[in-house]
């Protein structure tokens, strides 16, 4: 059996090789599009949070409301965002990716499952089961501290 800190070694140091090639996926896609990474992270917050109103990007980005306005406003006009008024409060405005910001995040997402891809097919048959396997109890366990928080 795998010592804790064996185990810990090596999943820290597959979280870093995942991430700095997810990052620099992401980042060369965002390129790619002529967004900004702060611009493409916004859009990824309302992707994965759900749409939200002005105050809360600037609160996740720890931006001025200032600086959150210009950036959402470029994504307005790019088409990326839409907004909305917000049934909670007629006054307040949300915002959502729209149909072509949704397309962009898919086609992100896309460029970076191609790498995915890529390294499933270096391993084995044998071998993709035992990580697949692996992976599902890691989603499970991750599952149950979400829902601590």
């Amino acid at each position: 059996m795998t010592k804790p800190t064996q185990f810990s070694k090596t999943l820290r140091a597959w979280m870093d090789t995942f991430m700095h090639r997810s990052m620099r996926g992401w980042s060369h896609f965002a390129k790619s599009t002529g967004l900004s990474m702060p611009q493409f992270s916004i859009l990824m917050q309302l992707h994965h949070k759900g749409p939200c109103g002005m105050s809360e990007i600037s609160e996740r980005f720890d931006v001025s409301a200032a600086a959150a306005s210009q950036l959402v406003d470029k994504l307005v006009q790019a088409g990326y965002l839409a907004r909305a008024e917000d049934p909670a409060d007629r006054r307040a405005r949300l915002l959502a990716l729209s149909d072509k910001g949704k397309e962009l995040i898919n086609q992100g997402a896309e460029e970076r499952h191609r790498w995915m891809d890529e390294l499933a097919s270096k391993i084995s048959t044998e071998e993709r089961a035992r990580v697949t396997e692996a992976l599902e109890i890691l989603i499970k366990a991750a599952h149950q501290l979400e829902e601590k928080y």
